[in-house]
């Protein structure tokens, strides 16, 4: 596969696309238990935490809500991950595109990195009122109460949101959705591209990869992405989750909260399902594009 293939924009965003239903579908059952740790209430003074730990949060989850409730919120990813991987994945052909003096030039890793931050820029606007979402469901537990639960599903969420706060209330985040996708998805695209730049054996191309080292490079791209968001990340889905009026200031205040209460460790809550789930979510996805790409590039070589 020639370098001016990897970075065709069209190419991209298809094989993106289907990248994105691939780590959806690996990964969201820990990213719920991921978003309920994060944003589980601080226990009063002799009191035990709502979770112990990711395996209690699924343990009590699975109790609770049935398998099912690992994947509540699922339908709001799916819908917007294809587009919004589609999206990623075409910034970030476009940003290499820019760099390249010429269509095979290679680029250095700061240019990768650069790409990949500009492929953060172009999600944020799907990917913002995809997480409130989601994030939103997710913490919703199964009610025993008359009131029953607030949301029916991201349909009604979105109504829901629209009608207490307008667009406004649907796009709560986008600040902090900008903090945690910039960097990490320049993160993201520069580790990838770099380890199969490694792994690719000498006198070969990128094609002739095995399919193991092509999981290896998206697993550790996967892992290398979340240590760089974790901390914006749990500002967000606190923000993203509150009550109307809890944070006047935005993710300055969700900081200044956390770091009162609980100290910088707070900005860590649910690394482990974070990084538990990185590696296989993230080997999916870049296998699904890697095979897309081969398709695309099979059945439209000029494209």
């Amino acid at each position: 596969m020639s370098e001016k293939q990897r970075t065709s924009p069209i190419k991209n965003f298809l094989a993106g696309g289907v990248g994105g239903v691939c780590c959806v579908a690996a990964g969201h059952p820990l990213d719920t238990i991921k978003v309920r740790l994060q944003t589980m209430p601080k226990p009063t003074a002799g009191q035990l935490p709502m979770y112990s730990g990711t395996f209690d949060c699924a343990k009590k989850t699975i109790v609770k809500e049935g398998i099912l409730g690992l994947y509540k919120g699922m339908a709001a990813p799916i819908t917007g991950v294809t587009p919004m991987f589609a999206v990623c994945f075409f910034g970030f052909g476009v940003g290499k595109r820019l760099q390249q003096k010429h269509p095979e030039e290679q680029l250095t890793l700061l240019q990768l990195f650069n790409a990949g931050m500009l492929s953060g820029v172009f999600t944020t606007a799907i990917m913002t009122p995809g997480e409130r979402i989601k994030c939103l469901l997710q913490v919703q537990q199964a009610s025993t109460s008359t009131s029953g639960v607030r949301y029916n599903g991201p349909v009604d969420c979105i109504k829901k949101l629209y009608k207490e706060g307008g667009i406004r209330s649907i796009y709560k985040g986008t600040a902090a959705t900008f903090l945690r996708d910039i960097p990490a998805s320049g993160m993201y695209f520069m580790s990838y591209e770099w380890l199969q730049r490694v792994m690719t054996p000498a006198g070969k191309s990128r094609s002739d990869l095995s399919v193991g080292r092509t999981l290896l490079a998206g697993g550790c791209a996967g892992i290398c992405n979340w240590a760089v968001a974790i901390p914006a990340d749990v500002l967000k889905s606190r923000l993203q989750t509150a009550p109307e009026g809890t944070y006047p200031n935005g993710i300055r205040d969700v900081f200044k909260h956390a770091m009162k209460e609980e100290g910088v460790r707070a900005l860590y809550k649910g690394a482990t399902p974070v990084m538990l789930r990185a590696f296989p979510a993230n080997a999916a996805c870049f296998m699904g594009y890697e095979l897309a790409m081969k398709f695309l590039n099979w059945a439209a070589p000029n494209l």
